[in-house]
């Protein structure tokens, strides 16, 4: 797989200051890791955005800082971006070290085909999107396939402790969490029903709770 590098540079500018380098094309960084000392960066946006859509936070970048001869392994660990224009505001880098395992929450990916749902009243519901494993930096995984070709009849479901990982990847996940199950599309009817009822019922039972409280009080 592609290697992905990264230049960045030391930051001076902090605090409201910040607003001057994106006007310039550069986005502020914050680099930390275990054990290590915290640096405060700077990158070319537009390179940044690139990386950013090669890595995701699964795949590693070689981040060169400044003229370190030696590169920085990181993931990237959080990514702020302007809510309206979704222009990027700041990223956090994590520096790994690559003896040292590192947990990740990677995203689950559903292949094959699902013989239950050749019946038109059956359908597929997703309950979970991504699963948190640990690894080596190495080892860590761009995605977790899950084949629902297993799911025969509505009812069936695929779970966390069914999905298969090597012996270098341990899973964190609570096993019994359901990944994907098939239900009749008649009983997701009857639960929108119940939930929406719900929804109409809660607000006029807290409101004779509150005036049963007031009375009391």
């Amino acid at each position: 797989m592609e290697q992905i590098e990264l230049w960045a540079n030391n930051r001076d500018i902090l605090g409201k200051g910040v607003r001057f380098l994106r006007r310039q094309g550069i986005t502020p960084a914050h680099l930390f890791g275990h054990g290590l000392k915290s640096l405060t960066l700077q990158c070319e946006t537009a390179k940044l955005e690139r990386s950013l859509a090669q890595a995701g936070e699964t795949r590693l970048i070689t981040l060169k800082v400044n003229d370190e001869k030696k590169a920085r392994p990181v993931l990237v660990r959080e990514v702020q971006t302007e809510p309206l224009t979704r222009k990027l505001l700041h990223v956090d880098f994590y520096q790994v070290k690559m003896e040292e395992t590192v947990e990740v929450e990677i995203p689950i990916v559903l292949v094959g085909e699902a013989p239950a749902l050749e019946a038109r009243d059956n359908m597929l519901l997703r309950e979970l999107n991504t699963l948190t494993v640990e690894c080596l930096p190495a080892k860590i995984p761009t995605r977790l396939e899950v084949n629902i070709g297993s799911l025969t009849d509505a009812g069936q479901a695929l779970r966390v402790k069914d999905i298969a990982v090597g012996s270098d990847i341990t899973i964190l996940s609570e096993p019994e969490q359901v990944v994907v199950t098939v239900i009749a599309r008649s009983e997701k009817k009857v639960e929108e029903k119940v939930v929406a009822k719900k929804a109409l019922v809660e607000p006029h039972e807290e409101a004779k709770q509150t005036e049963e409280k007031t009375k009391q009080d």
